[in-house]
């Protein structure tokens, strides 16, 4: 059987041995361990806790009225009078006023020599002709260089909506990139440097009005 709850003698819970302290507080559901004076706290502090009067409970705030859900605007039709404000993109120009198109292609692995030979062929040409010209020449280079000049076509078209017949290669250089270095052996300990040169690729194209 469970003790029973008894309350605080006249001589205070210092009053009763450990025994009797221990049985109050498992009867009231407490911890039982430590010291006496720690037993004597315990108690105290549950009988104060049990006679103060329970805090008022808060009333709750009535919930707000929900605002009524704003009826969905009807999809307006456009019409000639509402037209779009964005302005249209400026071209790029020389200062001559020529209209330039640009395509930039870095660190291609080839030497400058080599792809100068093949951009000097279509340097001036039309776009139609200097597609011929790359796509039969015989160097390995003129498939980049071919690239770049798709690429180049390509910006035309969604810039400006120039088809290739409207463009000519106004410009097509090709600068030094880095040379990445290799070595090779050789007999008696040597060893042979190999020099693997790079190229940045520019091509600008106009349109066939400008210029000649």
């Amino acid at each position: 059987m469970s003790p029973e709850i008894q309350e605080a003698p006249e001589g205070g819970w210092s009053s009763l041995k450990v025994d009797e302290l221990k049985e109050q507080l498992e009867a009231r559901g407490l911890p039982k361990s430590g010291k006496k004076d720690e037993l004597v706290a315990r108690l105290e502090e549950h009988a104060a806790g049990a006679g103060a009067a329970p805090a008022a409970e808060e009333a709750e705030p009535a919930p707000e009225a929900a605002e009524p859900e704003a009826a969905p605007k009807p999809a307006r039709r456009r019409g000639s009078a509402e037209t779009s404000t964005e302005q249209p993109k400026k071209a790029a120009r020389r200062p001559d006023g020529e209209l330039v198109v640009r395509a930039r292609s870095k660190y291609v692995r080839t030497a400058p020599r080599k792809a100068r030979l093949v951009m000097d062929h279509i340097r001036g040409k039309e776009v139609v002709q200097a597609r011929a010209i790359l796509t039969h020449a015989p160097r390995h280079v003129a498939e980049d260089i071919l690239k770049l000049l798709n690429s180049a076509i390509a910006n035309a078209e969604s810039a400006y909506e120039l088809g290739p017949e409207e463009l000519r290669v106004v410009k097509a250089v090709v600068d030094e990139g880095p040379t990445i270095k290799r070595f090779r052996p050789r007999a008696l300990g040597r060893a042979t440097p190999i020099k693997k040169r790079t190229s940045h690729m520019t091509i600008e194209l106009t349109t066939t009005t400008n210029g000649r």
